[in-house]
């Protein structure tokens, strides 16, 4: 069974970090790039970081940039988001996305057949 499944968000203070991991069964991982998406209420879906089928190719929105790191363990068909200096605007539910594409397409608009994650909750508050 295809599945995505998303982990480690939760609630921090601004300044601090996370790391979301998002683990795969059910499909050939290695061969699809993996992107991470946030939607915060009233906002629209948001590319984070995205990243090819090998982690030879990674891509980040500005606002993330210098803060977020995107890595995979294609052996461990997991994908990380480590998530640095965490803002109160990073506030969101993340989801990760998996599809046969490349790292800047998944983050600029994922394929309509891509597989997505339920999604975890990350609160950066005081």
């Amino acid at each position: 069974q295809l599945q995505l499944e998303e982990s480690g968000g939760g609630l921090v203070q601004p300044g601090g970090s996370l790391r979301l991991s998002c683990q795969a069964s059910g499909f050939t991982f290695d061969v699809h790039a993996i992107g991470w998406f946030r939607q915060a209420p009233g906002k629209e879906r948001e590319g984070v970081s995205c990243i090819n089928y090998s982690g030879g190719s990674t891509n980040y929105a500005d606002s993330v940039k210098g803060r977020f790191t995107i890595s995979r363990d294609n052996a461990k068909n997991t994908v990380y988001l480590q998530m640095n200096s965490l803002k109160p605007e990073d506030t969101a539910v993340y989801y990760c996305a998996a599809a046969l594409t490349t790292a800047q397409r998944m983050c600029v608009e994922p394929p309509s057949r891509a597989y997505w994650g339920k999604g975890t909750l990350v609160t950066v508050s005081s």
